[in-house]
């Protein structure tokens, strides 16, 4: 019972902002998605990363193993997932992307700051960080046809975490006056990114909810599978383990319906698969918490 109710301390808040943003699209109020994801991912996330780097107290090899126990993961889903959508015969402009990334960002990163406290969140923004690279170059080349490193370089999260591993593995702190300000930006980071999924799955428009259902399940089976089997592999320690199958296995991301909607792949689909997996998340990864916990 102890730990049933742990999971849902857990939980609670992650569904009930998102539930915010839900609730406050169907009242009729106005809410700019691309200037608040733009805020965020410019200056909030990257703010967070950086000062949970710079902060955190995890031992630095501990760290690398991590960052190679995900781009392992990564790997395995995408060379699987790629096996998944041939096998059904899927257009892999549309399917193949949201089969590999996952919602790391706005629900990956608080489940993780709820579940396993600050260590686990440092753990996480790693995760995200090489998610996000990945997604950004091979990403974009799966729905466009091209990738841009250019793109890549210019993003202010990859520079927050470079700038985060560099003051880590040196031990160089910024200004008291410096670290307050970073803190602050970054603590908006969770609450907006919780509110604005809650305000995105509220806009979409499922289609294909049957195909949705199947892929979503098999998505997080493979995503689970996986990620263990890469914890397991590089030895990962038992929050680092925790954090990397919960990362891994997030539902589909809402960035991946607005890639399919800006580069004419089928947006109507990635939106079924992005409301489906989502909702399954919901009795998903209470189940997943208890058993990681």
């Amino acid at each position: 019972m102890n730990l049933v109710l742990t999971v849902l301390e857990i939980v609670a808040p992650v569904f009930l902002l998102a539930g915010i943003g839900f609730a406050w699209v169907k009242l009729g109020f106005e809410y700019r998605i691309q200037f608040v994801t733009q805020l965020a991912m410019t200056l909030s996330v990257p703010c967070l990363i950086f000062v949970s780097l710079m902060t955190t107290q995890i031992d630095p090899a501990a760290l690398s193993a991590l960052s190679l126990a995900t781009v392992a993961a990564y790997g395995g889903v995408t060379l699987l997932a790629a096996v998944i959508v041939r096998v059904f015969g899927l257009n892999r402009r549309t399917y193949l992307a949201p089969m590999i990334f996952g919602n790391t960002g706005n629900l990956g990163l608080p489940l993780a700051l709820f579940a396993f406290g600050d260590t686990g969140l440092g753990y996480a923004v790693v995760v995200f960080a090489i998610m996000a690279i990945w997604s950004f170059t091979f990403g974009i080349w799966l729905v466009a046809g091209s990738g841009s490193f250019g793109k890549v370089i210019r993003e202010p999260l990859v520079w927050g975490t470079a700038l985060g591993a560099l003051f880590l593995v040196q031990g160089w702190e910024t200004p008291v006056f410096l670290t307050n300000t970073l803190s602050l930006l970054g603590q908006m980071a969770i609450p907006i990114m919780l509110i604005t999924l809650g305000v995105a799955v509220a806009r979409l428009s499922p289609g294909g909810i049957g195909r949705a259902v199947v892929l979503s399940l098999i998505k997080l089976a493979i995503c689970i599978g996986i990620a263990a089997l890469a914890g397991w592999f590089f030895d990962l320690d038992k929050i680092a383990f925790g954090v990397l199958v919960l990362q891994v296995a997030t539902p589909v991301a809402v960035t991946s319906y607005l890639l399919a909607e800006k580069y004419g792949a089928d947006a109507q689909s990635v939106a079924g698969l992005v409301v489906v997996s989502t909702l399954l998340s919901v009795a998903a990864l209470p189940l997943m918490l208890g058993f990681l916990l």
